[in-house]
């Protein structure tokens, strides 16, 4: 039985579960290296366009510099998240493959598959009772804190190199130590920051208990440290982290903390235990343990008693491992400590809060942590009991933890299988777009600045003509090159003067600047697709299409034209009050009024908005009362979510009034309005009613 055991094929089962667990949970549409359609939101959006103009920019050094996507606000591969392992393996291979190419469904796998190797490898250390170990790996593989990053920050998912790294570290007998760490970090450094941190610090903490044991001598720490430290420079150099030297930093540490009630708040991964109140940043310190394993807690401390298994002389094998995990924790509840939605703050030295805020998403550290506690639970279980009753425990817990948890990752698999596709939809249809691509090199944001409201439609449309651009999305940008980019546009605007090969798209804040000092001799400004657009030269251009110029007749409120379909999925002066900021679909109202200015031609007969309304039927429903200009034209209530048309009628009045570009006000009053805090749902304090996607004028 001991041989059958050690059999080299039981090495399948965790590869064979990891896949299982990957089409589960991700499902086998984010595989095809064509199909973009579930990166097209958010962060997965940056990820891809950042791999996008790398691949397609000449080399630099370092390899991982990509300057297209950012212009003079400078970028790197490793700040668009776009994983600099994957990027710098298939950037030579380039020119053979397809126009559109994703690797990041296939990192996905291997994050699923990685996952259930090396929790293999670690249950090894508990048993070689291959049954045991297998489910211990579903329990490992089956993580909330992993599969919440499959949804946005992809290169996070890389749990497994966590896993690899405590094996390594646990392992009573490793060899090759040196090889094994040296190949380990150099990975986790092309991944991801975050990541590295907690990887290199299990490293020091297991080399300077070798050290302090005899099992290493000085000398060998000494050169094992300077080496590894040597490789992981490189690999960061490379990778682009030193291309922006001032940018490290950020805030919101303290703010994306880990909560003291983590492990038990479900934050809706559980049909049975409930969501707590927390604060507004804790859902970056998410460490949910799992149902299934919250229910071998207690069979494990009943192990303990009965087993008489010393949990305190164990962990005190690994002094300095224990201390690595403790001073985790500490930086992941920050020193802002929440218990559920009160907060409890100590002071820190600017100095130190400074180079804390470089990993201001302090509550990702705990996941180290999160593992060491699963595996020491799961060590309980199979040496507390035996086999049999240890295999019943574990069965009955990984059976609860995937049914349990199927309630989010269930949403997770959805964006996944979405229909596919090898483009995103764009907003921009007008002929203008493909003959101003044909003209400039660059297309530029009007103000710069980090993920403005149209950066993702801007950068897809640069990147799929072979244009630069400064209208990114970035995980860190240098603060000094943002803050001279914009001292620069404002005295383009102020001057009207523009670089020559550059198309500038304007947003509400330099509106009136340019429209003050637009060069309507040479200069196009007007509005193409609801973008307005600055474009240098345009008149003197002979290849160019004609365009109709606004100039300095512009309206900072846009003509509605009718049958156009209005997102208000950004920033925009129609919505006079009354308006959340933006988010993709488009923007909650606030509170319970609400006004929306618009300009539409006299023949116009109606104003039909899209809107979601924030309803939990049969008891809270949306009663919406409209009117135009002061004067009542609707009245009704919403008891959907979705689906919801209002249709509201410009009478012969309010119609007469429609000439030489006067505003109309639509006021909403949302009597019903309320928040999702005073329903108990979660802690978002905004006093919602309606949501709107979408306006078109008939």
């Amino acid at each position: 039985m001991r041989a059958l055991n050690k059999h080299p094929a039981l090495a399948l089962l965790p590869l064979l579960l990891g896949v299982l667990a990957f089409f589960l949970v991700i499902g086998p549409r984010a595989l095809d290296p064509q199909n973009i359609a579930w990166l097209k939101d958010g962060d997965p959006a940056t990820h891809y366009l950042g791999w996008v103009y790398f691949r397609h920019s000449p080399w630099t050094f370092p390899l991982g510099l990509n300057p297209s996507y950012g212009l003079e606000l400078g970028s790197a591969i490793i700040f668009s998240d776009s994983n600099p392992l994957l990027a710098l393996l298939f950037k030579p291979f380039n020119g053979w493959l397809p126009e559109t190419f994703q690797y990041f469904g296939f990192w996905l796998l291997a994050c699923f598959v990685l996952q259930a190797w090396f929790a293999w490898k670690l249950l090894g250390l508990i048993s070689d009772n291959p049954v045991l170990r297998l489910l211990g790996t579903g329990l490992l593989v089956f993580s909330p804190p992993m599969f919440v990053r499959t949804g946005g920050h992809l290169s996070l998912a890389g749990h497994f190199l966590i896993l690899a790294a405590l094996y390594l570290a646990l392992h009573p007998a490793l060899t090759r130590r040196r090889l094994a760490w040296g190949a380990l970090l150099a990975a986790t450094a092309l991944v991801h920051a975050y990541l590295l941190v907690m990887v290199a610090l299990i490293w020091i903490a297991d080399l300077f208990g070798k050290v302090m044991l005899g099992t290493l001598t000085r000398r060998q720490g000494l050169t094992e440290f300077g080496s590894l430290f040597a490789l992981v420079s490189v690999c960061c150099w490379q990778a682009g982290y030193f291309s922006i030297v001032d940018g490290a930093g950020g805030g919101g540490f303290g703010w994306y903390r880990m909560n003291l009630i983590s492990l038990f708040d479900a934050e809706g991964w559980s049909y049975v235990l409930p969501s707590f109140v927390t604060g507004g940043g804790d859902y970056e310190g998410f460490n949910y343990l799992g149902l299934g394993v919250l229910l071998l807690v207690p069979a494990a401390g009943f192990a303990m008693l009965r087993s008489n298994i010393r949990v305190k002389a164990l962990l005190s094998r690994w002094p300095w491992l224990m201390l690595a995990m403790l001073g985790l924790t500490v930086f992941a509840l920050s020193n802002q400590i929440g218990l559920g939605a009160h907060t409890f703050s100590y002071p820190l030295p600017k100095t130190v809060e400074g180079l804390a805020s470089i990993f201001r998403a302090s509550g990702r550290m705990f996941w180290p942590v999160f593992y060491a506690i699963v595996l020491l639970v799961t060590f309980l279980v199979v040496r507390g009991y035996r086999p049999a009753f240890a295999m019943g425990l574990l069965a009955l817990a990984l059976t609860t933890q995937i049914v349990d948890t199927r309630i989010a990752w269930a949403g997770l698999r959805a964006t996944k299988m979405v229909p596919q596709t090898s483009a995103w939809a764009s907003p921009m249809h007008d002929p203008f777009w493909n003959s101003a691509a044909a003209h400039y090199k660059n297309i530029r944001a009007l103000i710069p600045k980090n993920q403005s409201d149209q950066w993702q439609v801007l950068a897809d449309f640069a990147a799929a003509h072979g244009l630069k651009t400064d209208a990114v999305y970035m995980g860190r940008m240098s603060p000094k090159a943002l803050e001279e980019a914009q001292r620069d546009a404002q005295r383009r605007l102020s001057a009207g003067q523009y670089e020559a090969d550059s198309l500038y798209i304007l947003d509400d804040d330099s509106l009136d600047l340019a429209i003050q000092n637009v060069h309507s001799d040479t200069d196009l400004l007007t509005r193409v697709d609801d973008f307005v657009v600055l474009a240098p030269g345009w008149k003197r251009c002979d290849q160019c299409v004609a365009m109709v110029d606004e100039g300095r007749s512009m309206s900072a409120v846009p003509l509605s034209q009718p049958g156009l379909v209005q997102a208000f999925n950004r920033k925009s002066r129609q919505l006079v009050k009354g308006w959340a900021a933006p988010e993709t679909w488009g923007t909650w109202s606030e509170g319970q009024d609400a006004e929306i200015a618009l300009r539409v031609a006299p023949d116009t007969r109606s104003i039909v908005i899209d809107v979601l309304a924030f309803v939990m039927p049969p008891k809270l429903t949306q009663r919406v009362i409209v009117s135009v200009n002061g004067v009542e034209v609707l009245s009704t209530r919403l008891t959907q979510v979705q689906g919801n048309l209002l249709e509201i009628p410009l009478n012969p009045a309010v119609r007469e009034t429609l000439v030489d570009g006067r505003v109309v006000t639509i006021q909403v009053h949302l009597p019903d309005a309320t928040s999702p805090r005073n329903l108990g749902l979660n802690d978002d304090a905004r006093v919602m009613g309606l949501g709107l996607k979408s306006l078109t004028v008939r």
